[in-house]
């Protein structure tokens, strides 16, 4: 890449500085990334360029999309790395495989996420060397593996001194790229386009040819030096900038002989560039080479080289476009000879599937294989492209179906629903069997899971499970388990569960032995007495434990079970299982798992820590942060602006209403908004959701008792003793200890809620049951034991960080005439940013920076820093001086 002229810079002082600046931070060490976006030929290339130059001895890596090879996984990121592949020795085994694996040295599925953190690993150590400046240009064509390492690398980057810019043209979809820092590059104004006309002009321009190119470009740079400087102007409505710039190109074509115009076309249709491929099938198609090249050459359009290189991708397309379909298709069948069948299999096979005028089966079967090898290479995107091209080429109706089917399920898996919509329509009225029209019917699901406020995914996954009931009667049966947990994701649970047990109930092929959609069935239509026995014996079955399965699944069932050591063995599990298999999801729902456990067991340093760590992979992979395991904390917590603020966020059209009522009911029963808490607990419970109510019914009984509503406490109460009843553990009889002394306000009833809470790991709950013992006992006039009650909850609850309900623990103390110190230096977490949690805690457990790194997925170098600001904050000076801190690891 050349660098910019100055007058190439002409109207771009803010763009410039920003570039700058960039680049500046990065020499520093402060990593960063930057997206230039705008039209085609608005400048940010050159913007791109002018990185280069201001990037002074750092190493730059180079890579860019291509129109016509976005279906390659992995090849702009490999681009962008052979320069560094000298260095993959270096990685630990399992990072330096995940990109041989990516790159197809090495034989192996690639996991997305590894490869991510593997390239941001290979990067930063390099950059240890010297400053790395990464350019990539075309992002709107870069294939979707590669999009989402290089995303991953720009979020990740903090103390490192490494700068990513990226061009992507306007008005492409952002993508991948959507959450990164964003600069529009705009069009220049009148007076800057004339400046550039000046400079770019060795002649003076008559003021009226001037102004009416000034007039024609509309601000764009490429166009003011592309378009005719006299006659032949096209008209300024007749298309946009960019196509008349287009146009343009194709003008040039129109003297050039039959010869250089096809060997034109011919490199436009092969976007590696190799004159390995270009010479060869030029001649075979008849072109004299080296006056052809000449002649191509002389157009400008075009640089033949060690590489052939258009001089803009507006070219490159126009060239493609002008041509004939028949000659495009003759261009690409040569090319498609040209190419290694061994080397190059997947590239062959799209040339062949280009040069087809029609149906081929043989070529439609190519390209199967070559979604099998792209779908084993991590490369979804490229699976479904290749399916879908073999769907059009499909001579045989049955093949024609079954590529329909895997090809609409490769779009679903690359985040293409529309599409696969549209490729299911097409089957709609074919003679599909109960197979495959069951499938049909669970993409249909998948698809409307993918759609906010469509809550019709647990329908159709009922249909698949009614049409497969007598072909794979154990298949219907996981369907219906399907369409349970896909209940609780796209609605209120309440209506949607219960079509779906009915549905299930009615249709549903008799189990071999009772499991688990036996075991819900029965909770659902017998009782909590009944079904509550089944669940426990479905969470082992000869399948193994149920989490390692349907974690979400299994994690309501420990709620519904009162069995909260459950829960925290199925979030231990999950955290492991997640780094086993690097999946980014697993590991997201681990941490949130992993937070509401520390949240439920009062170990507040605990929850911010998983927090954080849930939030590092989301802003990773560039997905959505988890909700519920924040918002569960910011209620306990008593943070009325934080949780209101993640209720708004949460509640979507028929999203977990119980679930956000619920927090609201905590919230405002910490904060003594008694009346408030009673309205969302009423809501919380008022449809006896599954697995939602029983852990809101505390709440609402203790806001009917407080509001003076104690018939309404009483029915709660006894909804709540017939779920705890049958669950029989030690947390069961605490909480219903608790809920029944604020009903009935007998001594006995406050002792059993302390003492059998005091077995079990939840703090938070203990803390409440001193409270309200020790707000009974002042009503009665005994201060000498409301003293104790009351101090013992002050401490509880002010260690757990449930800070609403430890301030109503002091304002008790107060009112019985006792003094309450207030804190005298902030707790470790208040001085903190999240992150910094997450990282005290996990050096103060023993963790290397390297490994910390690896955790919260962000270099050594990063780690450091945060170290360094911990070390300040804290007034600590060593790793072990922050072990033994208050605070660190969970003490207040």
């Amino acid at each position: 890449m050349t660098g910019p002229t100055d007058e190439a810079m002409i109207g771009r002082h803010g763009e410039r500085r920003r570039v700058g600046e960039l680049v500046a931070a990065a020499r520093e060490g402060r990593g960063g990334a930057l997206v230039l976006g705008g039209e085609a030929g608005i400048g940010k290339s050159t913007l791109l360029a002018h990185a280069v130059r201001a990037a002074g001895g750092f190493q730059v890596l180079r890579a860019g999309g291509s129109e016509f090879e976005q279906e390659l996984p992995y090849s702009a990121l490999h681009q962008l790395c052979v320069p560094l592949l000298d260095r993959l020795d270096a990685l630990p085994e399992h990072r330096r495989e995940a990109l041989r694996t990516a790159f197809g040295l090495a034989g192996g599925t690639p996991q997305p996420f590894q490869v991510g953190l593997a390239v941001l690993e290979l990067v930063t150590a390099v950059s240890g060397d010297q400053p790395v400046l990464c350019v990539v240009d075309d992002v709107q064509w870069l294939d979707a593996a590669s999009s989402r390492a290089l995303a991953f690398l720009a979020r990740r980057l903090g103390s490192d001194p490494v700068a990513v810019v990226l061009a992507l043209r306007s008005p492409a979809a952002a993508g991948e790229m959507t959450e990164l820092p964003w600069l529009d590059v705009g069009r220049l104004s009148d007076h800057d386009a004339k400046a550039l006309l000046t400079a770019r002009n060795p002649f003076p321009l008559d003021d009226r040819v001037r102004d009416r190119l000034v007039a024609e470009a509309n601000g764009n740079p490429l166009a003011l030096l592309e378009l005719p400087l006299a006659g032949g102007f096209v008209p300024p409505a007749a298309a946009s900038v960019p196509s008349r710039i287009e146009e343009n190109f194709r003008a040039r074509l129109a003297d050039l002989s039959d010869g250089a115009r096809l060997l034109l076309t011919v490199a436009s249709a092969d976007p590696t560039g190799d004159p390995a491929l270009l010479w060869p099938a030029a001649e075979a198609l008849g072109v004299d080479v080296p006056p052809a090249s000449a002649d191509a050459a002389a157009t400008g359009l075009v640089e033949f080289t060690a590489r052939i290189r258009f001089c803009h991708p507006l070219a490159r397309s126009a060239v493609y476009r002008a041509a004939p379909d028949g000659v495009r298709r003759s261009v690409h069948g040569a090319l498609a000879d040209a190419t290694d069948s061994l080397t190059a299999p997947d590239r062959r096979a799209w040339h062949r599937a280009q040069a087809c005028a029609g149906p081929d089966e043989e070529v439609a079967v190519d390209l199967e294989l070559c979604a099998s090898r792209a779908r084993s290479r991590g490369g979804v995107a490229a699976a479904a492209a290749f399916l879908e091209r073999a769907v059009a080429l499909s001579l045989d109706p049955h093949s024609r179906l079954e590529r329909t089917l895997a090809a609409a399920e490769a779009c679903i898996e690359a985040g293409a629903a529309d599409r696969a919509e549209d490729l299911l329509a097409t089957v709609e009225d074919a003679a599909l069997d109960e197979v495959q029209r069951a499938r049909a019917d669970l993409l249909r699901g998948r698809i409307a899971f993918t759609r906010p406020g469509d809550g019709s995914g647990p329908s159709w996954t009922v249909s698949a499970a009614r049409r497969l009931s007598a072909v794979d009667p154990d298949q219907a049966r996981d369907c219906f388990l399907d369409a349970l947990e896909m209940s609780f994701v796209v609605g209120r649970p309440g209506g949607v569960v219960d079509e779906v047990l009915t549905a299930a109930r009615a249709s549903a092929p008799a189990p071999s032995r009772p499991d688990l959609l036996e075991a819900l069935l029965t909770l659902a239509e017998q009782g909590h007495h009944a079904g509550l026995p089944l669940l426990r014996g479905a969470l082992h079955d000869e399948g193994g434990p149920l989490w390692s399965r349907r974690p979400a699944l299994a994690s309501m069932i420990s709620t519904e079970l009162w069995d909260f050591d459950l829960h925290f063995t199925i979030a231990d599990w999950l955290v492991k299982a997640g780094r086993e298999s690097g999946s980014p999801l697993l590991l997201q729902l681990a941490h949130a798992q992993q937070a509401t456990a520390a949240t439920l067991a009062g170990d507040l340093g605990g929850a911010l820590a998983a927090t954080a760590e849930e939030e590092a992979i989301a802003d990773a992979v560039g997905e959505p942060r988890l909700l519920h395991h924040r918002l569960q904390l910011a209620a306990l917590r008593g943070r009325r602006e934080e949780t209101l603020d993640l209720i708004a966020a949460g509640a979507t059209p028929g999203g977990h209403v119980a679930s956000l009522h619920w927090s609201a009911a905590v919230l405002h029963n910490g904060r003594a908004e008694h009346p408030a808490a009673l309205a969302a607990a009423r809501a919380a419970t008022e449809h006896n959701d599954l697995f939602l109510t029983g852990a809101a019914l505390p709440e609402l009984v203790e806001a009917a008792v407080k509001c003076q509503e104690h018939a309404e406490a009483a029915r709660a109460l006894e909804a709540l003793t017939k779920r705890t009843e049958a669950a029989g553990t030690t947390l069961a009889r605490g909480v219903t200890a608790y809920a029944r002394a604020l009903v009935t306000g007998i001594e006995d009833d406050h002792a059993e809620a302390v003492e059998c809470l005091a077995d079990t790991p939840l703090r938070p709950h203990l803390g409440r049951a001193h409270l309200v013992y020790g707000e009974w006992l002042r009503r009665k006039g005994r201060r000498k034991d409301a003293l104790r009650e009351l101090g013992t909850a002050h401490t509880i609850l002010g260690a757990c960080g449930a800070e609403a309900f430890a301030a109503r623990a002091a304002d008790e103390l107060r009112a019985a005439g006792q003094r309450v110190e207030r804190r005298s230096t902030p707790a470790a977490h208040e001085q903190l940013t999240m992150q910094q949690v997450a990282v005290a805690r996990l050096v103060a457990a023993g963790a290397t920076s390297n490994e910390v790194a690896t955790e919260l997925f962000i270099s050594k170098r990063t780690v450091d820093a945060h170290l360094r600001e911990i070390f300040r904050k804290l007034g600590v000076t060593s790793r072990r001086q922050l072990r033994d801190h208050p605070g660190v690891l969970g003490e207040s």
